[in-house]
């Protein structure tokens, strides 16, 4: 054995460095000219000016225009559509709703309902729906019966 025959285990090869003369010179391995060759180079991202000129909102999250949380959107059905739909000692829900096609889905979802002010002359039972007060005095005015949801005033 010499020492010129002497070979590194593979594991223990070190990494060249690059940049120091000798070999590997000019460009060491950083491309062409301008501001990415040079030290501490940094360009801004693109995405950067389009977050900036997005405002800013209430909420939290880095970029509030995404993480502040719009309110509900309730669906508002007149109680005189409700009346010409529905027979006297049906329920109506925001489902009975959907297929007598007063409320919409929204993004295939059934979007939470509030039965405004009108007239009602047939006994109905109102489940899980919002309604003005005006709406509720004329249902308990025809008799019918408001169930409010778990959890929230009718």
């Amino acid at each position: 054995m010499e020492l010129n025959s002497l070979i590194r285990p593979k594991g223990l090869e070190r990494s060249r460095r690059v940049g120091r003369g000798g070999k590997r010179g000019k460009t060491s391995g950083r491309g062409g000219k301008g501001q990415t060759a040079r030290a501490g180079n940094k360009r801004r991202p693109e995405w950067r000016d389009i977050i900036k000129k997005l405002p800013k909102r209430r909420g939290y999250g880095r970029n509030r225009s995404r993480t502040a949380v719009p309110r509900t959107a309730f669906a508002p059905v007149s109680l005189d559509k409700v009346s010409e739909k529905f027979n006297a000692g049906e329920t109506v829900s925001p489902i009975t709703l959907v297929r007598a096609k007063l409320v919409r889905r929204v993004s295939h979802k059934i979007p939470p309902v509030k039965i405004l002010a009108g007239t009602l002359s047939k006994k109905l039972a109102f489940e899980n729906v919002l309604m003005s007060q005006s709406a509720k005095e004329a249902v308990e005015k025809a008799g019918g019966t408001i169930v409010a949801a778990k959890g929230k005033e009718a």
